[in-house]
This record gives structure tokens, C-alpha cells and sequence, in this order.
């Protein structure tokens, strides 16, 4: 059943003037050059997924005088609207519409003043209750340029919605009622509530919705089967599903014979959860597909287990594979693609090229022609540790960039250690000795072989890089990305044949993970101490050496780093640590990824969204402008709770405004719209 809270006309939309973006748009615009016409029509600005706006109002001689313009609180909308509200608003002919709630419902907002002007609520009974995932990250918009605009939406339980943008009310020559089953199609015979839905938006290229899929996270899953992640298009005017790409491919299909002794027939996840991207010029939409069922023991699906791990470039009109790239050879460390891929026009050796880049967990930058899928800097298969749990057989090479080099760490050894004294170095040194260590790709072990408890690596298995992704300035060909330097320790224990056929599930430290909810960000949540939080070193301080959290730089025309950057302050629990009394804690940043946004004059990121800083106030509260070609920091402003969403910008009445949402554990959540006075 479907709510509708507005009004039964048109809204009346106010006018759009915008004089100061002639000059900016003036060379022109394509999928990957930003958010037009001072508006916001993608979840990342534009199809590209660049969050950039050529926007320039705010810049850094006035960001100082930023001010609170209007707040939206989502309070009333759901048990659960705080830190799990990731969403980042569209906005267009001067309404924003987004997603609040656990129900997801939909919402329109006037941008110049916060009022709310419509909401649509669809109740999915036992369906929605049972939602695998309840992120609201956003929608999708189309239009025919003829007054037909439509927002979409995909439901908690897994529903796609096509309503009208004037008034929220159902297409009803849309599906059924505006509403189309996509739990129907997915090569297994019952799907049932709480298998598979939806955390990030979908994408409408070429007239055609492109969706992607969520399932239960892979930690210690009950069964080695699962629901596959395909990926469907949609005709956007009536909803008919127009085609299938099987993320596990069925015999005959390219990529089966990876998935051997016909683990293909049972295995599920390689969704694509993560923001799409598209390209409307080329046609193409590029998908970042996750890892097969079973995060950290893949004994059950020999193989290299395509497309799981994979860049996929398809076809929006008819699904037809173009090309891929697999990242990851049958994962084992849940290293999979997580982030949007990133549409750029770069130059590289006095060549033009159309590329697509991709930032992953484990710190690499991918760069592709994304045309052809050809490597724009090699891509070398180099021989990687091997796994000698029982059944599991690792692929003996991994795919290692040239360029750029990792954003991030990749390895822990003794110089990675805190040394803020001498005497907690000493006992970082000891809780080493109890974990294997080696280079990346490690593979995880059972408790006790060697007489260790689990392995230890950089990134951990949630990033390094995460779904907030990067942020790329199409004017210099620069991108941005945040990253979270936090280690994993991971094992893998016999599964317990009661409630598992796996063989062998994840681990955390010797203690078994468990699927028993989800946490912020969709995590998994697990018994004992979360391996989320950077508290494993010693006397409750991180293990490593900050910078915990950082923003790096990366110009795309050459491979190279420009600027690394710390993301904010330590964290109050390691500044008020009474060990660390009288250090200098400058430059450690905070233990979050900071959520970004690039203008034409300015960077923007915050804190973080205080999923892996525990304690009421989540990660920080500060919003800051950092100046794009050297690092620093222009400007810092406290915002009312923790950054929680990508922020996103648009004009209107001459007006440039700046949104995002905030929240933490708690605290309900708000859209905050910032402006100059």
C-alpha cells in the first residue's frame, strides 16, 4: 500500500537563475564533467560519479561566513533514520528528493527553504520488516524533456517505484500500479524476504533502469547458496524488464568455466550494492560487482569466479557485455569493488582519452579506457601467498597496478606500529607476534596454525576505500579519495554443521563472526569486539601509526600523488588517553572516511559518519573547505552531529547551497543546507 503526504497539483517549482554558471558551462558538458545547470540529477552529481559542480559562489575568500540555511529532520520517519542514513539528495527545478526512514520513503523538499512539499510511504508488511538492507542512500531521475519526470525508487524489500516528480504519486502505466517485483527473475525458484534488496540507488541511462543488489553480508554465511546479484535493465516508461546480465554466468555464458564443479548452480551474492555509473554518450553503464557468497573462505567455489570482484561494462540498451575487469580472483578477503567508478577525461601522455576509474578497498586506483576496458598504466599478475586451510585453493596470481600507486597502506610490519612512546611501541610489538603477518592478499587462517591467532593486513576488509568513493575535478583532472587506515584480523573457524553447510566461516581473532544484524553501513555485527573499531592495539589505542583516516590526491593525466592529507583530529578517546598525555597528536586524523565533495574553487569533507568511533557524537562534527591544489585547510565549521551522507550542491534564486546529511548513534537524523548570508 502506498502513502502519499502532499498536494494533489503540480508543485510550483521557482524559477532558476543562474548567471554565474554561463562562464563555467560555457566549454561544455558531458557525463563526466560535473552536475549541470546548477542542479543535481545523479546520486554522484552526474551519471560519472564525479561529485563535482562547476558552482562557484562559495568560494574561499567567503567560505568562512558558511551559515546553517534551513534543517530537515527525518526523526518521524522510521525506528532507525541516524548514522545508517547515507543518502545524498537529487535536486531539480529547485526541489530536492530523496529517501528517509527504514521504510525508504520518499520525500520532496523545497531546496530554497527545507519545506516539505510531498512524501510517498509504501508499506511491504512482513516483505519490508525483513529488509536485508536499510541504507537510504537515494534515487534515481528521468525525464523525456517533454514534462514526463519521474522519480525512482528501489524499496527496502525490493520493489522498484516509479512515481511522478510533480507530486509523488505512482506511474500507473508503470509495472503493476507503478510498482515492479524485482525479486522475480533470479535463476532460483523462491525468493524469500530478507535474501536480497537494495542499498544504493539505481541509474536510468538511455531510457533504461539500471539496478543493482544487495544480499546478507558474506562473513559466516548459513549456506554456501544464496541468491545471485544479477544485474536487470528496465524500461523506464513501463517498467517491462528488457534484460538480464547474470553476475554468475549459466553454461554456454562467458566466465562459467570459472566457477568450477558447478558451484555456479548454488552461489549467490555478486551483486553490485555499490552507486552505478554511466556514460549516456557511450551508452554504457559500468557496475562494481561484489565478492561470491562466502567473504573469507571460498572452498565451496573453486575458481576465479566471475563476475564476482569485477568492473563489468554493459550495454544500457540490451545488457550485452562490452568488458571487465576482475580486481580480485576468487576473494577471499572481501577486497570487493565497493565504490562508484568514476567517469574521467584525462590526458596521459598527450593523449586524450574517456576513462573510468575505480577506487577499491584495498587501496588501488584502476584506470581503464572506458570504451574498451584497455589499462590506461599496465596491470601486472604478481604471485601471492596461498591459503592452506583445508579446501580452499587461492588463485596464484592478483592484478597490481603500476600506476597510481595505493592511496593507502597495504602490509603491517614493525615500522607500521605506534611509537608515541617507547613503552607502548613494546606492547605493539607483542600483539604483532600474535597474528601471521605478510604482504597483501594474505590469506586468512584457521586459529592456531603457527601458533598464531588470525592474520593481520592492511586495508581491513571494509576499506581502505568504501561507498562514499572518490571525487574528481574534471578542470584539472585531479581525483580525490578518502581512505581508512584500520587493520583486519582475520581467521577462519570450522563452520558448525547445525547451522551452516560452508565448511568454514570467518573469524574474528578465533571468534566467530556471525550474520545475526546488520550494523551501520550494512557491516555485519559480530560477537565480541567489533574488528570495525581501530581498538586493538595496545591499552585500547590503535595498532598503527596515524594518519588513521586521510584524503589523498591523485592526478589522472600523470598516475602521480599531488597532496595526503590527514582527515581531521585524533579521536577524543585517543586524545584524552591518559598514555598519550602531552604528545603531539597533530596530523593523526580521524579513524572514518571522509565524504566528498569538488567545486570549481573548493574541496569540501567532513569527519565522517562515526561507524568506526564508538561512543554517542559518532566520528566528529566538523565540516571543513580544504583548498584543492595544496591540502589545506581554508575553513572548519561544527555541524549539529556527524556527517553521514556524500554532500552535494545546487543553485537556486541565486543562491548556492550546499547539503548533507548528519546523524550518529543516538541522534536523529538531519539534512543540514549551508549558505552564505
Amino acid at each position: 500500500m502506498g502513502i502519499l503526504l502532499g498536494e494533489t497539483a503540480p508543485v510550483k517549482m521557482r524559477p532558476l537563475r543562474l548567471p554565474l554558471l554561463l562562464l563555467a558551462l560555457a566549454g561544455g558538458a558531458s557525463a563526466q564533467q560535473g552536475a549541470k545547470n546548477g542542479e543535481w540529477h545523479f546520486y554522484g552529481g552526474d551519471a560519472g560519479s564525479t561529485k563535482y559542480s562547476p558552482l562557484d559562489q562559495i568560494n574561499a575568500a567567503n567560505v568562512k561566513e558558511l551559515a546553517i540555511a534551513w534543517r530537515w529532520k527525518a526523526e518521524n520517519f522510521g525506528p532507525r533514520p541516524d548514522y545508517n542514513w547515507e543518502v545524498t539528495p537529487l535536486m531539480i527545478e529547485g526541489v530536492l528528493y530523496f529517501t528517509a526512514g527504514s521504510r525508504r520513503d520518499v520525500i520532496a523538499v523545497d531546496a530554497a527553504s527545507g519545506e516539505t512539499l510531498w512524501m510517498y510511504r509504501l508499506d511491504e508488511g512482513e516483505r519490508g520488516d525483513r529488509a536485508v538492507r536499510t541504507q537510504n542512500r537515494g534515487l534515481a531521475y528521468w525525464s523525456d524533456g517533454k514534462g514526463d519526470r519521474r522519480v525512482i525508487l528501489i524499496t527496502p524489500g525490493f520493489q522498484l517505484v516509479a512515481l511522478n516528480a510533480r507530486d509523488g504519486r505512482p506511474i500507473p502505466g508503470f509495472g503493476k500500479d507503478g510498482i515492479v517485483d524485482l525479486t522475480e527473475g533470479l535463476d532460483r525458484d523462491v525468493v524469500r524476504p530478507g535474501q536480497i534488496g537494495s542499498s544504493s540507488p539505481a541509474i536510468v541511462i538511455r531510457d533504461v533502469i539500471v539496478t543493482g543488489a544487495a544480499l546478507l553480508a558474506g562473513t559466516a554465511p548459513a549456506s554456501k547458496e544464496n541468491v545471485p546479484g544479477h544485474i536487470r535493465g528496465f524500461d523506464v516508461r513501463t517498467g517491462q524488464r528488457l534484460w538480464t546480465f547474470r553476475t554468475v554466468p549459466h553454461p554456454g555464458e562467458f566466465g562459467n568455466e570459472t566457477w568450477e564443479k558447478d558451484s555456479w548452480k548454488y552461489t549467490g551474492n555478486t551483486g553490485a550494492w555499490a552507486p552505478l555509473s554511466g556514460d549516456e554518450e557511450l551508452g554504457y553503464v559500468y557496475l562494481p560487482v561484489e565478492a561470491p557468497t562466502g567473504d573469507f573462505y571460498g572452498g565451496n567455489r573453486g575458481g576465479d569466479n566471475l563476475f564476482g570482484d569485477s568492473l563489468v561494462c554493459l550495454d544500457a540498451r540490451t545488457g550485452r557485455r562490452v568488458w571487465h575487469f576482475q580486481i580480485v580472483h576468487h576473494d577471499i578477503w572481501d577486497y570487493e569493488p565497493s565504490s562508484p567508478p568514476i567517469l574521467t577525461d584525462i590526458t596521459v601522455g598527450g593523449k586524450k582519452i574517456k576513462a573510468v576509474a575505480l577506487v577499491t578497498k584495498h587501496a588501488f586506483t584502476y584506470v581503464f579506457d572506458r570504451a574498451t576496458g584497455q589499462p590506461v598504466w599496465p596491470i601486472e599478475e604478481r604471485p601471492v601467498p596461498q591459503s592452506d586451510v583445508p579446501g580452499e585453493r587461492t588463485a596464484p596470481t592478483q592484478p597490481f597496478p603500476t600506476k597510481p600507486a595505493p592511496f593507502d597502506r597495504q602490509s603491517i610490519t614493525k615500522d607500521d606500529l605506534i611509537d608515541f612512546t617507547p613503552e607502548l611501541r613494546a606492547e605493539a610489538e607483542k600483539i604483532l607476534e600474535q597474528y601471521q603477518t605478510g604482504p597483501l592478499f594474505l590469506p586468512p587462517i584457521v586459529p592456531g596454525t603457527g601458533g598464531k591467532l588470525a592474520s593481520l593486513f592492511l586495508p581491513h576488509h571494509t576499506g581502505g576505500a568504501n561507498w562514499p568513493g572518490g571525487a574528481f575535478d574534471p578542470e584539472t583532472g585531479v581525483l580525490y579519495v578518502a581512505s581508512l587506515t584500520n587493520p583486519d584480523a582475520l581467521a577462519v573457524v570450522p563452520a558448525d554443521p547445525k547451522r551452516s553447510d560452508m565448511g568454514y566461516v570467518g573469524s574474528v581473532a578465533g571468534r566467530t563472526a556471525t550474520n545475526s544484524g546488520s550494523g551501520p553501513g550494512g557491516q555485519p555485527v559480530y560477537t565480541g569486539e567489533s574488528p570495525a573499531r581501530p581498538n586493538m592495539g595496545p591499552r585500547g589505542l590503535p595498532l598503527v601509526k596515524p594518519p588513521w583516516g586521510r584524503i589523498t590526491a591523485i592526478d589522472l593525466n600523470t598516475g602521480d600523488h599531488v597532496w595526503m592529507i590527514a582527515n581531521g583530529e585524533a579521536p577524543d578517546a585517543v586524545k584524552n588517553h591518559p598514555a598519550l598525555q602531552g604528545i603531539d597528536l597533530k596530523n593523526t586524523g580521524k579513524p572514518e572516511r571522509s565524504p566528498l565533495l569538488v567545486t570549481k574553487t573548493l574541496l569540501f569533507g567532513a569527519d565522517g559518519s562515526g561507524l568506526f568511533n564508538a561512543g554517542p557524537g559518532g566520528g566528529g562534527k566538523i565540516f571543513r573547505a580544504i583548498d584543492k591544489k595544496t591540502g589545506a585547510i581554508i575553513h572548519e565549521m561544527a555541524l549539529p552531529a556527524s556527517t553521514t551522507g556524500v554532500p552535494m550542491t545546487y543553485m537556486v534564486n541565486d543562491r548556492q547551497y550546499i547539503v548533507v546529511a548528519i546523524g550518529a548513534r543516538g541522534v536523529p537524523a538531519e539534512l543540514v543546507a549551508l549558505a552564505l548570508p
